[in-house]
């Protein structure tokens, strides 16, 4: 799409969400992945603005940081400007206190940050209608199959707009009206100054309603039109916790249809939590309760069983997770197996052809091609090469009480059962180490090492023996 210098893209984002009985500003609440306000700074970006304008207000240091700290993993190269609304005193209020910024572009285009449904593509067809139709404002119209608790929009004979009645206004008539105000406008930068100059405040919170700026354009001989949308979820806002489990649940089937469509296999969809970014490759499988979560890359062939959870990984192709497993900010390369119950922490790396089994927890740590860790072990902060077999109860001794040590286990090694690894330590390639020996000490390549008290059986000492 080419750039939209003249116009300026503006995300209301001041509001204190209250009935979202939380600390965290409602901006910031995340759905499938992201926050709500990341989902409206991408779909600006869609119609490359000369500026995207954030208004804040509620706890906006914390707002404005969490917005420049993170555009460049949300994928915003668009500039970025913020406004902050000192008085919440509506949406009108909001677009007042970014009049300086807004008044040097030519079009507004007006977005709420509660609003994470919307979709680009739609927001282009918005903006080339309020071209098309040389209009001074437009107000994005939707069907909703409840009205209740929304703007009507009126129109005239014509089949034009007149104006928007609000729920405390409607009668008889107006109350079945059911295209509803989305919330989302384009203007005439200059038209909408002149109309905000003549607000008054409204309601009994004495608020000032951006929604009057359209009749009051039109009583200034200026043109509003209606932009309808056959999606009404695209406009649906979150102003409670229920809200957001709806447009979570809303945006996770739109990521999991695209997922299909593009050759996944998902058994159950709806039991399948999938974030937006994420990113799976043909063929793959994934089993119910599975959360694939952060910006997680997939490859192909790949098969997820079921209560599988995976964070911030790169997993190859052709790799199995096996039931229960949990993996977090790692890497499994190619042909690898992983769990059943494995735990994968942040900074393992597996290699290709490898396997880490059923209850088994690696940490900061490489595990070697084709290298095997069956069960019941623990390998932390370790440098392990390729065709390593670890036995059954295996652990790396890896911290001291004050700091971390690694663990290099060379190529080729064969670890029996019940091992305990005191850390730093290096165990060169192709060495034995004897089931239930602590190794405290380097194993020379190619050496046996032993380390376990003798055993020792006192017969019948202590004990009585009965008839």
């Amino acid at each position: 799409m080419v750039a939209q210098k003249n116009l300026c893209v503006l995300i209301l984002a001041a509001g204190k969400g209250t009935r979202m009985k939380s600390s965290l500003p409602k901006p910031l609440h995340p759905v499938c992945g992201l926050p709500m306000i990341a989902h409206s700074l991408r779909a600006a970006q869609t119609l490359h603005p000369g500026a995207i304008c954030v208004v804040v207000g509620h706890e906006a240091p914390r707002v404005m940081d969490e917005i420049k700290q993170n555009l460049s993993a949300w994928g915003i190269t668009a500039p970025i400007v913020f406004a902050e609304q000192k008085e919440l005193n509506g949406s009108a209020g909001a677009v007042r206190a970014a009049l300086p910024l807004v008044e040097k572009f030519k079009t507004v285009m007006v977005l709420n940050g509660d609003a994470p449904l919307v979709r680009g593509e739609t927001l282009q067809q918005m903006h080339g209608a309020f071209e098309q139709g040389h209009a001074q404002a437009l107000v994005w119209g939707v069907q909703v199959p409840d009205p209740h608790g929304y703007g009507r929009i009126l129109r005239n004979p014509e089949g034009g707009f007149e104006r928007i009645v609000e729920e405390s206004e409607t009668d008889e008539t107006t109350r079945t009206i059911s295209e509803v105000n989305g919330g989302m406008y384009v203007f005439d930068v200059k038209a909408l100054a002149g109309a905000l100059a003549l607000l008054t405040p409204q309601g009994p919170k004495h608020e000032f309603y951006l929604t009057d700026t359209l009749s009051l354009i039109q009583e200034a001989q200026g043109l509003a039109l209606v932009f309808p949308c056959a999606d009404y979820k695209q406009a649906l806002g979150v102003n409670s916790r229920a809200d957001l489990a709806v447009a979570e649940g809303i945006l996770r089937a739109r990521i999991n249809q695209k997922l299909m469509e593009n050759g996944v296999r998902l058994v159950r969809p709806e039991e399948t939590y999938i974030d937006e970014d994420v990113q799976i490759g043909a063929d793959s499988s994934v089993c119910p309760g599975s959360y694939i979560l952060g910006k997680t890359t997939l490859g192909t062939h790949c098969q997820l069983e079921g209560g599988v959870s995976i964070y911030n990984c790169t997993i190859g192709n052709n790799v199995k997770i096996k039931y229960g497993s949990y993996l977090e900010n790692s890497v499994i390369e190619d042909g690898c197996e992983v769990g059943p119950y494995a735990h994968l922490r942040p900074g393992s790396t597996l290699k290709a052809k490898a396997k880490v089994g059923n209850f088994c927890e690696v940490k900061n740590s490489v595990i070697g091609e084709g290298s095997k860790v069956n069960h019941l072990t623990y390998i932390g902060d370790t440098d392990m090469g390729p065709g390593v077999n670890i036995g059954a109860g295996t652990i790396t001794c890896n911290y001291d009480g004050q700091k971390k040590h690694r663990t290099v286990i060379g190529a080729h090694c064969f670890v029996g059962s019940n091992v305990n690894f005191v850390a730093p330590v290096e165990i060169q390639p192709y060495s034995k180490i004897g089931a239930g020996s602590t190794i405290t000490k380097q194993v020379p390549e190619g050496s046996l090492a032993i380390a376990r008290a003798r055993q020792v059986v006192l017969e019948n000492k202590g004990v009585k023996k009965h008839d």
